[in-house]
């Protein structure tokens, strides 16, 4: 033990320098969102619904990992955003406009897991009806009084949720858990056991648009039904397609279905709210890409070939954890020569990884904010010269790809950049023969959008100012490719988060060494990690 805390002290220290500039942001990190944040979220959200209408979010599932033991729980990103609630068996419910219930004007409600000494014994202190309200500003009830709430569903026009969890565990012994608040919910406002949010949708865009734009609307249910072989049956959508003249169609428009029922319009209002961070976003974001980044230089440091993917992996999230970040933002990826030609591989277990080129996939989760930061480096410390000319295309790309990351470009415009250089790379090096089978060694975008989900929701159209994207071109040649063998498992990611703003570009994952020479000038140096040896153990 005393071994221990003398190396932990010994990584603590090679870290110092670096954890002064993780500080030194312009914008130093907040603790937490406070709840002036979420309600102005909530405000901005509200302005969004139409008039007459209730929004309802639930809180996500617990996950069962086997027998009595569940996973960690993790909020639903939208209902933190919110809330900043983050315990489950939750509602949340926003009105567009003040409702009178109980002989109160209300425009918000949150339904909480009260307090409950002997779960609190087990699991954990609460919040309770009491704290919630402290925390959150809204007017806050126990869960078990959602089922005596009555919606005026006469009066209210639209009743609007995102998709409904369906894989929920029923947990008898508690009549408000998510599963009786669900069932509860469905009753209240009579969601039909087939309800389809794609299907009603696209019944609202007949009823809204298809008499004034009938070509425009005919072509996109066309797109649509092409990628859900469901909706390719429906005799509503078809008699509407089927439409030859203006009579016809405008009985297929009257015929089409009306429901208030909307699992469609408040996925898409939180998408576009995400998308676009606030100042306060922003620090937290930059904390934990610092993070990551701090995380793929103390690997660097300390990797050499007899390591396994698990070590790796292991020194990864000391780091993170030294630093705050309690979790990561998604499984890790360390795979070392033919697993890092699997894009999602998060196995971790090869135990040596031997003189490979190793790319890791590794992002802090910092306060509910996610980096993703891709690195990719050889286990020796020297590229050999296929690695190097693999790697020197890939960072050649994500080049490319920063130079459009532009307010009011597309959201395609990195990859396409990116694409264009890998394809005439790989048609350079011999590696393709011609530029349409780029695809084969580069199958994946280039970007996403980052934030609570480290797969953030966004309108996927032109980029806004203050929006955070990942930048993440790679390349990978699985054994068995149609190349030239010496090609044969060098798998190569680089991926950065960028901040897009009306000034420009930032990498925000800079920190974390990205050209070949830097990346074999940090793994010369030494690491507080050689000198720990623990014990062998049969």
């Amino acid at each position: 033990m005393a071994a221990f805390r003398l190396c932990v002290l010994l990584v603590w220290a090679s870290i110092t320098a670096a954890s002064a500039q993780i500080r030194a942001t312009p914008d130093k990190p907040s603790d937490t969102l406070d709840k002036t944040f979420h309600q102005q979220r909530r405000e901005q959200l509200r302005k969004q619904l139409p008039a007459r209408s209730v929004a309802v979010f639930f809180a996500s599932p617990v996950r069962n990992r086997a027998n009595d033991v569940d996973y960690y729980y993790h909020p639903d990103p939208d209902f933190y955003y919110l809330t900043g609630y983050n315990e489950p068996n939750a509602v949340l419910v926003l009105f567009s406009e003040p409702q009178s219930i109980n002989g109160k004007r209300i425009s918000e409600m949150l339904f909480v897991q009260p307090r409950d000494p002997q779960a609190e014994l087990w699991n954990g202190e609460r919040l309770g009806v009491e704290g919630a309200a402290s925390a959150t500003g809204i007017a806050t009830q126990p869960n078990t009084a959602f089922a005596t709430l009555k919606l005026d569903t006469a009066n209210l026009q639209h009743i609007l949720f995102k998709e409904l969890p369906y894989d929920v565990r029923d947990d008898a012994a508690d009549e408000a858990d998510l599963y009786s608040l669900l069932q509860q919910f469905k009753s209240k406002v009579k969601v039909p056991a087939d309800f389809d949010a794609q299907r009603n949708m696209l019944y609202r865009i007949v009823r809204e648009q298809g008499s004034g734009q009938p070509e425009e609307i005919k072509a996109y249910l066309g797109q649509i039904m092409q990628y859900y072989p469901a909706l390719r049956q429906d005799k509503y959508l078809n008699g509407y397609l089927q439409s030859a003249d203006a009579r016809s169609r405008v009985k297929a428009v009257a015929t089409t279905p009306n429901s208030k029922l909307d699992g469609h319009t408040l996925g898409q209002a939180m998408a576009g709210l995400r998308e676009v961070k606030t100042e306060l976003e922003l620090q937290l974001l930059r904390k934990a890409i610092n993070i990551s980044a701090q995380g793929q230089i103390e690997v660097m440091k300390a990797m050499h070939p007899k390591m396994s993917e698990m070590e790796l992996q292991g020194i990864h999230e000391f780091v993170h954890k030294k630093y705050g970040a309690q979790h990561v933002g998604y499984p890790s990826i360390v795979g070392a020569g033919k697993n890092a030609c699997v894009l999602h591989y998060i196995e971790s277990k090869k135990p040596t990884v031997g003189n490979d080129l190793v790319l890791m996939d590794v992002g802090a989760e910092y306060k509910g904010y996610t980096a993703d930061v891709t690195r990719t480096m050889p286990a020796n410390g020297k590229f050999t010269k296929e690695q190097k000319e693999i790697y020197e295309l890939v960072y050649k790309a994500q080049e490319a790809a920063f130079a459009a990351c532009k307010v009011g470009n597309d959201f395609q415009a990195p990859h396409e950049a990116a694409e264009e250089v890998i394809a005439n790379g790989l048609l350079k090096l011999g590696i393709i023969k011609d530029k349409s089978e780029v695809r084969r060694y580069f199958p994946h975008g280039t970007s996403h959008y980052l934030g609570l989900d480290v797969h953030d929701p966004g309108s996927y159209g032109a980029f806004k100012h203050n929006t955070v994207i990942t930048v993440e071109p790679g390349i990978y040649i699985p054994e068995g490719s149609p190349c030239d063998k010496k090609w044969w498992n060098i798998g190569v990611r680089i991926e950065d988060n960028i901040l897009i703003t009306n000034k420009g570009w930032e990498n925000l994952s800079k920190l974390a060494p990205r050209t070949v020479a830097d990346i074999e000038k940090t793994m010369a140096q030494p690491s507080a990690l050689d000198k720990f040896i623990l014990p062998a153990i049969e």
